[in-house]
Formats: C-alpha cells, structure tokens, sequence
C-alpha cells in the first residue's frame, strides 16, 4: 500500500497510485500518511454500516466498551478516556440516553458531578458490539497471516507512539 510512485506506475494525469486511490502529486511528501487518511475513512464507513444494524454510530460502541468494562463513569472521565472532547461526548450521551442504553445518576462523591452508566437494556448490545468488531476485524484483516496481523498492529502502534509523542512535544514547546 505505500509503494512509491515509480513502483506504483503513473495514473494517465501524471498522479502516483496506491492501493484503489491514486495518490494526489501534493500529496506525494506524504504518502504513509495518505494510506492512513484513506484506510481510516473506508474503516469507519464499514464500522458505521455494521453498527448501523444494531443501532449505534460509530464512536458510540466505543464509549460503551469502557461503560461495560469501567462501570459507571463521569463524563469528563470518559472524554479523557476516549480522548475526545466535551460537545461531542455530550451528543454521544445524550443519544445513548434516548436509546435506553445509558442513565446519569448523581455522584455519590461529587455533588456537582453525575455519573453515566449502562443501563441492563445495553447488556444484550454488548454480544453485538463483539460481533461488529470481530466482523470489522475480520474485512480488516482478510487475507493476512498471522505474522502479518502482529506485524501491522506492531507498526501501527508504533505510528500512534509517534504521534502521541508528536503532541506531547508540541504542548511542551506551546508552554514556553
């Protein structure tokens, strides 16, 4: 998927071509990078689709699997745990209330604070949530070996090192 423009051969316009995606000339400084933009899209397209079946959206299952694991937590701790922001795990609250699979009730240690929890109708979701992920793994995955699946997930954690370290380096130089 990342093979360079010369391996790749040339689209007619003159653009590079990766996997199903030619690969735009301004992006040819970046071509790593264009895989993941492309792969992370065409991943939460299928996510959305299986999860649409057993209604949630994409993030959603995601706050669920730390409700399910966690037990209740505050919002604010689920921002920080999903590395999200306030509005959106508002929204994603607020939805998974209307749906029946969450309740809030009042912190017994923080008058102020209240606590969302997973509510016994988001029990029988769980097995479906393990289905669409292992589906999603499994059209993720098709065709690799084993040694293939480690070493992908190796490199793709090494890319999320990267950024992570990327970020932490960028804040630092923001505080001076």
């Amino acid at each position: 998927m990342t093979e360079s423009a010369v391996e790749a051969g040339s689209e007619p316009t003159g653009r590079a071509r990766t996997g199903s995606v030619p690969v735009p000339a301004a992006a040819g400084g970046g071509p790593v990078s264009h895989a993941i933009f492309r792969l992370a899209r065409l991943h939460r397209m299928f996510a959305g689709q299986l999860l649409r079946r057993i209604g949630l959206h994409p993030g959603q299952e995601l706050v669920m699997m730390h409700l399910w694991e966690l037990g209740p937590q505050r919002q604010a701790d689920l921002v920080r745990l999903l590395d999200s922001d306030a509005a959106t795990m508002t929204r994603t609250v607020r939805r998974l209330e209307q749906s029946g699979f969450v309740r809030r009730r009042p912190s017994p240690t923080d008058k102020r604070a209240s606590l969302i929890e997973p509510t016994a109708a988001s029990q029988a979701l769980r097995r479906e949530v393990e289905q669409v992920w292992s589906r999603l793994e499994e059209l993720s995955t098709a065709g690799l070996t084993d040694e293939e699946r480690a070493a992908t997930l190796l490199a793709l954690e090494r890319l999320e090192q990267n950024l992570v370290q990327a970020a932490a380096s960028a804040c630092a130089e923001t505080e001076r």
